[in-house]
């Protein structure tokens, strides 16, 4: 059963996440006033978002459950299942290769090390969220896509725009997708005609053979933005907060370090719902055909059962955490972040070792979200 954690650490909650229970499976209620089932043991969770009995698809139907006012599109890949999904995501991972993947760390790097300098010109005082976690995977998305150094302000600009949570930006986030379908589409006419070594370049190829329609292409680049931006941006301030608040960085191996950070701070909270196609019983629970069902990664990421509250596994194999999901839809960019999380908290220690979050309460402002969760400030001292 999932274990406990400090919610002092962990942050705001929705409160079906946040009141304990010991039930592998149970009913909670949405902000929607819709029912779901949550699953916060992680068998249970792990075997739930592998079985394709469990439909993203139908999730994103009308009559669905929902969990909020914002949902994907149901042209997402993150949306699709079967046959549909697995053809546009056999053509991701194909683009996303890992020499690709790799060969962003000198721009990640040369980011890291900018936006440190100007921490230190700044000053003890500075907002690590607003002037490091946050622009850094702005670097990382626009090296990888391939967007032009000159474009990168604006695109900058729709990208911070579009996940803008206040009441204003959530009215205005329909105007947000417009401007970044229509950037998106500009930029794949200029990779049309002169193609690079970035992964858009290499998706473009693959829509010229045929394989792939022009509204695939563009829908496959903003779900890259959509999965690829916030969550990182958050999972890099929970990082260096949980390292602010416990131990520090302390000589560990930084791979195992961030895999570490990784299951104990997810910023993705509970996975995506999905909709039962057919009965079907889950941790002994039965799940009717049109009912909803959520994954709780954090609940799952601290079971008792499964890992230590000390973070030494139980098992001779440590199994693997759920931050970056499993089965078909587990997140194709789980090694980008890893990457951009060992550049990041390497530098930032390294520049800083004597980090240290700054007294007073307003010196940590949690955000507050479903899909994602983290801290909108962070301000630190040295």
């Amino acid at each position: 059963m999932s274990g406990s954690f400090d919610h002092h650490r962990i942050g705001p909650l929705p409160s079906f996440l946040a009141t304990p229970s010991d039930e592998a499976v149970k009913q909670v209620r949405m902000p929607t006033g819709d029912d779901m089932w949550l699953i916060t043991d992680y068998a249970v969770g792990r075997a739930a978002l592998a079985d394709t009995r469990l439909s993203r698809a139908a999730a994103t139907r009308p009559d669905a459950p929902k969990w909020g006012s914002v949902d994907l599109s149901p042209n997402s890949i993150m949306s699709l299942d079967g046959a549909d999904h697995a053809r546009l995501r056999r053509i991701a991972v194909a683009a996303f290769t890992s020499a690709r993947v790799a060969a962003q760390a000198a721009a990640i790097e040369e980011a890291a090390d900018a936006l440190l300098d100007q921490l230190q010109v700044a000053g003890p005082g500075a907002d690590l969220v607003g002037g490091y976690a946050s622009p850094l995977p702005m670097v990382a998305l626009g090296s990888l896509l391939g967007v032009p150094l000159a474009d990168r302000p604006a695109f900058d600009a729709a990208v911070t725009a579009l996940f803008d949570m206040t009441p204003r930006g959530v009215r205005r986030r329909g105007h947000h997708v417009l401007t970044l379908i229509e950037y998106m589409s500009s930029l794949i006419e200029r990779k049309r005609d002169v193609p690079g070594q970035d992964l858009l370049s290499a998706l473009v190829q693959v829509e010229q053979s045929g394989e792939m329609s022009r509204a695939e292409l563009i829908n496959l680049g903003l779900a890259l933005l959509m999965a690829g931006y916030e969550t990182t941006t958050q999972q890099l301030s929970l990082a260096i907060l949980e390292l602010l608040t416990g131990d520090g960085p302390d000589g560990k191996c930084v791979e195992s370090l961030v895999d570490e950070l990784l299951r104990k701070t997810p910023s993705t909270p509970i996975s995506f719902p999905r909709v039962a196609t057919e009965d079907l019983v889950l941790g002994g629970t039965t799940v009717r055909q049109g009912e909803a069902v959520i994954v709780s990664l954090l609940h799952c990421n601290h079971d008792a059962e499964v890992f230590c509250p000390s973070g030494k596994q139980r098992h001779a194999r440590r199994p693997a955490h759920l931050t970056f999901g499993h089965g078909a839809h587990r997140c194709m960019g789980a090694p980008l972040v890893l990457l951009q999380m060992k550049i990041a908290l390497t530098r930032l220690w390294q520049r800083f070792p004597g980090l240290r979050l700054a007294p007073g309460d307003e010196s940590l402002v949690w955000s507050e979200g479903l899909a994602t969760r983290g801290v909108s400030k962070l301000i630190v001292e040295w």
